[in-house]
């Protein structure tokens, strides 16, 4: 009996040291790892220590900021991802005043001069009128641009 219950002891204490002893992963093997997985963006890099993957770079949207994030704590032995990650900004759109053929321009603004409050101006690309007109200013003014025949045009004019 009491060679039973040292022989269980023994494998108890010969398992918890089996549990004890099991491979560590270093540093140096996850920092491989996680630079291999990084490296689909090259905006990005990643610095491993002590188990903690610490993430850094542009990404072009969150979406694939996300997905690298969740691609490196399912690395076996990453305990935590560090973001430090930003998102790149859209770009600006770009404001073009050259599609308008600047005689047509002239042709509009002399067709409305005697309506002062009235602006032609080229907004993105396409003629706008803007201001505050009455209802039969609105009429005339529009009736004088379509004789012009100048084609689109964008009437932004506020009736009051």
């Amino acid at each position: 009996m009491k060679k039973t219950i040292a022989m269980a002891a023994l494998a108890i204490v010969v398992s918890f040291g089996a549990v004890s002893c099991k491979k560590k992963v270093s540093d140096a093997d996850l920092q491989t790892q996680a630079t291999t997985v990084v490296t689909s963006n090259p905006n990005a890099s990643v610095e491993v220590k002590e188990g903690v993957a610490h993430l850094s770079g542009t990404f072009a949207d969150p979406q694939s900021k996300d997905a690298m994030i969740a691609k490196l704590k399912a690395i076996n032995g990453i305990k935590e991802v560090m973001d430090m990650a930003t998102v790149a900004a859209p770009p600006a759109p770009v404001e073009t005043t050259a599609a308008v053929d600047p005689a047509v321009q002239k042709k509009v603004q002399d067709a409305v001069k005697d309506f002062p409050s009235v602006k032609v101006e080229v907004v993105n690309g396409e003629l706008t009128l803007t201001g505050n007109v009455s209802g039969l200013q609105a009429r005339k003014i529009k009736e004088s641009i379509d004789a012009l025949k100048i084609g689109k045009y964008n009437n932004n004019l506020v009736v009051k």
